[in-house]
């Protein structure tokens, strides 16, 4: 039980990376933009917030840094998205080649840097809960907030105006044009929003997960949060639901090699992201359901009054 409860711990700790890049990726698509490059954000983002942590020691000015340049990449891809109309696709490989050179280059100076120790964070008296304390209340509050996020991104999506509005401009950008709505500035603000969710998923992984900065250190996590979107069918709830998941599946790797279970390194390593194909393929067997959910402008150019 004591080893269920830390495995339990770690898979909280672990799909907490791949939750918040998830959830920002999924105001992306909400809006009909697909980005392809959080992979590459999620780098920069990552040797962003260790480089501002090991100069400044503070872990709120590392977060800050990686959202702020998980937003300017996004925003940079935005524009040239929706007001250039370039491939999404294309130009979101783009940024995620981009991102992972960028970042090897930038981070070189950092790869035999160590972070001060971390601070613990314990909630008082539910931490000491046997079992239970260990696994669930001794997390960063980071691994809670993106719970909070979640919920708060469902409530917006579909019990406030504003969120009613974005979900308008990913289904119908004519009509929600034809109303008055600026499609185009809503577009590049869940864009931008997204690319800071990733950043601050990256800065997380850097400087709380790790922490340590290694050349490809987010290793398809990027790529496993965009597969998450489709898994989740496009809900809030369910890409936290997805993410630890994964994050379960990353950590029992860890935990049947420490266990010494006779099974080939590589194929353990291989299991996030077979578990990631199988659920995919098993989710495509009904097109019409993810027909029925998926934003219908997904990945569409709009041209105003075309």
């Amino acid at each position: 039980m004591e080893q269920f409860a830390l495995l339990l711990g770690a898979t909280f700790n672990a799909g907490t990376v791949l939750a918040i890049a998830g959830l920002g990726l999924l105001i992306n698509e909400r809006a009909g933009i697909i980005n392809l490059g959080a992979e590459g954000m999620m780098l920069v983002a990552a040797i962003a917030g260790f480089a501002t942590a090991a100069h400044t020691g503070s872990d709120l000015a590392a977060f800050a840094a990686g959202a702020g340049v998980g937003a300017v990449m996004a925003a940079i891809f935005g524009v040239l998205v929706i007001w250039l109309n370039t491939n999404q696709y294309a130009t979101g490989l783009a940024l995620s080649l981009f991102g992972t050179g960028f970042s090897a280059f930038v981070g070189t100076a950092y790869t035999q840097a160590r972070l001060s120790d971390r601070a613990k964070f314990d909630i008082p008296l539910l931490a000491d809960l046997p079992l239970i304390g260990p696994a669930l209340f001794r997390h960063h509050p980071l691994v809670y907030g993106a719970v909070l996020l979640a919920l708060g991104l469902a409530w917006f999506l579909y019990r406030s105006r504003p969120g009613l509005v974005l979900r308008a401009v990913g289904e119908s950008p004519e009509s929600a044009h034809a109303l008055g709505y600026p499609v185009r500035r809503i577009r590049l603000a869940a864009v931008m929003t997204g690319g800071a969710l990733c950043g601050l998923a990256g800065a997380y992984l850097s400087v709380i997960y790790t922490p340590l900065w290694v050349e490809g250190m987010v290793a398809g996590k990027g790529w496993i949060a965009l597969a998450l979107t489709t898994f989740a069918t496009w809900r809030p709830a369910r890409v936290l639901l997805g993410a630890y998941l994964f994050g379960g599946v990353t950590m029992l790797q860890f935990h049947l090699q420490g266990e010494g279970v006779q099974i080939a390194s590589q194929w353990l390593t291989m299991l996030p992201y077979v578990a990631t194909i199988v659920v995919l393929v098993l989710i495509s067997r009904n097109p019409t359901w993810i027909r029925v959910n998926m934003p219908a402008s997904l990945g569409k150019p709009f041209f105003p009054g075309g």
